[in-house]
């Protein structure tokens, strides 16, 4: 079905609106949202939540492409304009924007039930997983700011905590997704 539904062109910009909608306020909330947990690997459930939510609203092939492009564009945007402070961890920004794509391609072939479930936690962990490999690469190569945990302290840990959030970021995923369908919204293989 592409972009362009039933309803014509008035069809599409909506769901463009709320797709570059969803990702800039997945965006702020990886920038502004801080809920102080101190685990490793839990800014993912920052930026997961919109951008579910807008997938479910939009369901077409590369939503999350979209979504993750202008998350990408609104956190350079808020990181150039100094909003935030120090704005968010190389980690976080590779969750923020790997989530998108991997939520489009992890459900690609997804046909409802336990799969869909199974899409969603195999995209929140391969994110994260994303994002554990960035972080500790920066921490490695010095690019972390001062103050932060050494590698050897981190790592043990957030090699755990980053893919047990990533999965309940996918369990989250899916109850959304779930929720939006009983609401009558259709499927991406549906919206096809």
């Amino acid at each position: 079905m592409g972009w362009l539904t039933s309803e014509g062109a008035s069809a599409s910009v909506r769901d463009w609106l709320i797709l570059a909608s969803a990702g800039a306020i997945a965006a702020c909330a990886s920038t502004f949202l801080d809920y102080n947990l101190r685990i490793p690997g839990h800014a993912i459930l920052r930026a997961v939540f919109p951008m579910v939510v807008g997938l479910a609203l939009v369901p077409r092939r590369g939503a999350g492409c979209v979504m993750a492009a202008v998350a990408a564009l609104t956190a350079g945007g808020l990181r150039l304009g100094g909003a935030g402070g120090e704005g968010m961890s190389l980690g976080a920004l590779t969750s923020l924007i790997a989530t998108g794509p991997l939520l489009d391609w992890t459900l690609r072939r997804a046909h409802g039930g336990w799969r869909l479930y199974a899409s969603f936690a195999a995209a929140g962990i391969a994110s994260n997983l994303l994002a554990l490999a960035v972080r500790g690469g920066a921490k490695a190569f010095g690019f972390e700011h001062l103050g932060a945990r050494p590698l050897s302290v981190w790592l043990p840990r957030a090699a755990v905590t980053y893919i047990l959030c990533g999965l309940v970021a996918g369990f989250i995923s899916g109850g959304v997704w779930f929720y939006a369908r009983r609401r009558g919204q259709p499927s991406p293989e549906e919206a096809k």
